[in-house]
């Protein structure tokens, strides 16, 4: 016969009244574990009175979180939702990391009430015991559903870096690194993107050491001993979205050496033959960006010389030769060649960068006539620039606030912030001998200071000028997914300016399967 709720309140008072002496009362919390086969009232009553007296009564452990656990998947959500409010109150000692491992799993709820009531009962045992709880957690990652697996990654990544110091300790923080180091030898390329983004966080790796530490783990996803298939989409898809998990680690003390080899020596030859599988991404323009990226933090390279070649050979890809003219001293051709600036920033910011550590290159390693050609090629590209940076700052000149806000205006103005850069790097080139010593800010990247007004000078303490505008619009410039073109007046040097979109730091494309390393469905019950 099923226990009535009388029944129920009657024995909860037996316990209640029992105090301290609850053993002998045994047969009492036997009632109220049997409440759970009752209906709805009697199931509530059940999920609140078996964690208030779990602790008394050890030899029923099991059964007691058996019993609950039946009612965190009663039909009634609601039920379901109360049950799931007390777990907690079962994770003492060795049922921690049962307790962790449980709600782990019913991380899958699509019920969004549900879903936040088992996130608020993972971080307050989170705070009781962080490496039992984490145990849970990263047993579910490494052996669970491929939906609990997502969100319990997921909650690492969006959970860990709001814990307290006095719960983050040493000894946690080195267990998520040991337990994270498991989970990146079979990953999705978001998952690596999520992983990678824990390891981050963690204040053991912000040292020198610790962001080595994190460079290597990204080197070992990114397959850098492979040659590189450009046909294959996947493989291009996980060195592109492993450079960009290494790109925040480079510094001065932590070199992108290996990066910019790879790069020189397997990606740039292939470029042209490079595909995207994210629609409207110029993937040619994301490689030249990525290595622009890297290439100020080169350490020591043994193939600096044939490097630096390869980056020589594709700037002459780049920036053509002048066209040859008439007898009327007219262009011979139909067609002005297209100067492609953004693909250039790019190459000859990566070449200044490298050509730092052998400034004698293009003096001594280039061959006196393909030096001429290089130099006619810089000319015709400097002179095509100036009359683009002359009709950008006619564009704009005036233009302050809202006006610089449009879509057209804030692509000139990064048109300009482009045009400009190759104009310093030209000019060092032309040095006799060549020069490195410019800076400049790549046109994609956040300006470092306050930028000089466009077309006009801007007055003291005014911050709506152009000038102002350019740091505003780190957060205006259209979103990174966004492909535009920029298409300069016609004229003697007229064609496309080039593409400027945004780095395109998303992660691998839906529905490829575990593209890190091909990690199978799982299909399982309840294990609790």
């Amino acid at each position: 016969m099923a226990v009535t709720v009388e029944e129920l309140y009657r024995n909860y008072g037996i316990l209640a009244d029992a105090k301290d002496n609850l053993s002998p009362h045994k047969d009492a919390y036997q009632v109220i574990l049997d409440g759970v086969k009752g209906g709805p009232k009697e199931k509530r009553l059940a999920a609140q009175f078996i964690p208030k007296f779990f602790s008394s009564f050890p030899e029923l452990a099991d059964a007691a979180i058996n019993a609950q656990l039946d009612l965190c998947e009663d039909e009634d959500v609601s039920i379901r939702r109360q049950a799931i409010k007390e777990l907690p109150r079962f994770a003492a000692g060795e049922n921690l990391p049962r307790v962790a491992d449980i709600l782990t799993q019913l991380l899958q709820t699509d019920d969004s009430a549900e879903f936040n009531q088992v996130n608020t009962a993972l971080i307050s045992i989170f705070k009781i015991d962080a490496k039992g709880t984490l145990g849970g957690l990263f047993s579910q990652i490494l052996h669970g559903e491929d939906i609990v697996r997502e969100r319990a990654i997921k909650f690492i990544a969006g959970k860990l870096k709001t814990m307290p110091e006095d719960v983050m300790t040493k000894e946690v923080e080195d267990h998520v690194y040991a337990e994270t180091k498991k989970v990146l030898e079979d990953v999705t390329g978001e998952e690596f993107v999520l992983l990678m983004r824990i390891l981050s966080g963690l204040k053991n790796l912000q040292t020198v050491s610790g962001r080595q530490q994190l460079v290597e783990l990204v080197v070992e996803q990114a397959f850098l001993e492979q040659a590189l298939n450009p046909a294959d989409n996947d493989a291009v898809d996980r060195l592109l979205q492993c450079t960009r998990q290494a790109l925040p680690l480079f510094s001065k003390n932590v070199h992108s050496t290996r990066f910019v080899t790879y790069f020189c020596d397997h990606v740039l030859p292939n470029l042209s033959t490079l595909t995207s599988p994210v629609p409207e991404q110029d993937i040619q323009l994301e490689v030249l960006k990525l290595l622009a990226e890297m290439s100020p933090f080169c350490g020591d390279m043994e193939k600096l010389e044939s490097n630096l070649k390869m980056l020589f050979e594709k700037l002459l890809e780049y920036m053509p030769l002048p066209p040859e003219e008439g007898e009327n001293g007219e262009n011979a051709a139909n067609e002005e060649p297209k100067l492609q600036f953004s693909y250039v920033e790019c190459l000859l910011f990566s070449f200044h960068q490298l050509g730092k550590k052998m400034p004698d290159f293009l003096i001594d390693k280039i061959d006196a006539d393909k030096l001429k050609d290089f130099k006619i090629r810089l000319q015709y590209f400097a002179r095509g620039l100036q009359v683009y940076i002359r009709q950008l700052r006619v564009a704009l000149q005036g233009k302050t606030g809202e006006a610089l806000k449009t879509d057209e205006n804030k692509i000139k103005v990064v048109a300009l912030k482009i045009t400009n850069n190759i104009n310093v790097l030209i000019k060092d080139l032309f040095h006799n001998p060549p020069s490195y010593k410019s800076t400049v800010t790549l046109s994609w990247k956040p300006v470092q200071k306050e930028a000089a007004a466009v077309g006009q000078k801007r007055p003291s303490g005014e911050d709506d000028g152009p000038g102002a505008a350019m740091k505003k619009l780190q957060s205006t410039l259209p979103r990174r997914d966004a492909r535009q073109i920029y298409n300069p007046p016609s004229g003697k040097y007229s064609g496309t300016i080039g593409n400027f979109p945004n780095e395109q730091r998303g992660g691998f494309r839906g529905g490829r399967g575990r593209g890190f390393g091909g990690r199978g469905n799982r299909s399982r019950g309840r294990i609790y």
